[in-house]
């Protein structure tokens, strides 16, 4: 039996619940989680199914820190996995919660890390969806080359989901914490 499996998985920088509750499904299947590298290979380790909940924090700053940061959640009982990409993975068993226990304790948490989110990765984004804005143009005024033109357009559709899928959680934490 398989003691190690790899698998591949493409998660934008906006939906790290939806790849927490991927990482939580392997564990309860049988899979925890070891470690992910570019461009999105998942390596997982066989065990004992259990229900584990895993988190994901997007704080460079925390790895600067990085002893006094992953003490911070291990005096909280979570064990701190890995970095990729600016995230933060860490996971708790389930039988070791009080409720419905997470890494952040409240909307301005969540807010502070979409926010740094907006600034490590969203802004970027933006600099280079202005370049692919420019190619998509060229491309499309430059009846000599077609060839990139679906590609370009491609990457601007996927940029503009990204920043959409930013500001509906940016304006929700926003607004949850107004009320």
């Amino acid at each position: 039996m398989k003691k190690v499996k790899k698998e591949f998985r493409w998660f934008n920088i906006m939906e790290y619940e939806k790849e927490e509750k991927y990482l939580s499904k392997r564990h309860q299947e049988g899979w925890k989680f070891k470690r992910v590298t570019f461009p999105g290979i998942y390596t997982f380790e066989r065990c004992e199914p259990e229900k584990v909940i895993y988190q994901l924090d997007y704080n460079k700053e925390g790895i600067k820190h990085q002893m006094e940061y992953v003490r911070m959640f291990e005096d909280c009982g979570w064990e701190y996995l890995t970095e990729f990409a600016g995230y933060n993975y860490f996971r708790k068993p389930v039988d070791r919660m009080q409720q419905d226990e997470e890494i952040f304790c409240d909307d301005i948490s969540r807010l502070d890390m979409v926010k740094r989110i907006f600034w490590g990765r969203v802004i970027p984004l933006i600099v280079i969806l202005c370049g692919l804005i420019q190619q998509v143009y060229i491309s499309s005024t430059d009846h000599s080359e077609h060839g990139l033109l679906p590609v370009w357009v491609v990457l601007l559709v996927i940029y503009v989901i990204t920043f959409l899928q930013f500001a509906v959680k940016y304006f929700t934490f926003r607004n949850r914490i107004q009320k």
